[in-house]
């Protein structure tokens, strides 16, 4: 079987991103490989920890440039590596409608609520400031919408009494860090499926 390469796109410490190398590397995630991650920020700690994987890393800052300049530059190095699924991992940066048709029902993000509850940012506070007694995560497809493209997965965590946006956040992400390679896992065997379907 052919092994899929995924790249990672990254804004800060890369917990996400280590989530899904070690998925790999245990097989969680089948029939895989992380040939590269992205980052727009050069300090990013997920760098040195991806390095410290011995993976490829690039950084591609904006400098100025509109979104759509920068994205084609991310876009070019995806192409140029040969990608088969690119994974956003606390990514800070909306993506372009170039980049999002350049690989359409290809690009994953992880986003810490139950969508669509919750969307955007501090979806943590979002969740406590409504009263909910139930949060968790979501992976999902990208497209055009804030965090509104198809659903892939999702996991529940309870909302505890006296929890603060940080204290939920922590128990989110530790559910994230177990359901993101799940979900790589399921798309990437929807991906095969489709491919052995137009062949």
């Amino acid at each position: 079987m052919t092994i899929k390469r995924i790249a990672i796109l990254i804004s800060g410490r890369g917990s996400n991103m280590a989530a899904l190398i070690d998925g790999v590397r245990s097989g969680a995630i089948a029939n895989a490989e992380v040939a590269v991650v992205i980052s727009d920020q050069p300090t990013a700690a997920g760098l040195e920890r991806a390095m410290q994987f011995g993976i490829e890393t690039v950084t591609i800052e904006r400098q100025g440039r509109s979104r759509e300049e920068h994205d084609r530059e991310i876009v070019a190095a995806l192409k140029l590596r040969n990608i088969d699924l690119v994974c956003l991992a606390g990514y800070m940066r909306v993506l372009s409608a170039d980049f999002i048709d350049a690989y359409r029902g290809r690009i994953l993000n992880i986003h810490p609520s139950l969508l669509p509850s919750f969307p955007g940012l501090n979806a943590q506070q979002q969740a406590l400031d409504q009263r909910a007694t139930i949060s968790g995560c979501t992976v999902h497809f990208v497209d055009e919408t804030l965090d509104g493209g198809p659903i892939i997965a999702q996991r529940e965590v309870p909302v505890s009494e006296g929890d603060t946006a940080e204290s939920l956040a922590a128990r989110i992400l530790i559910a994230e860090h177990q359901l993101y390679p799940e979900a790589v896992n399921l798309a990437l065997s929807q991906l095969a499926e489709a491919s052995t379907c137009q062949q």
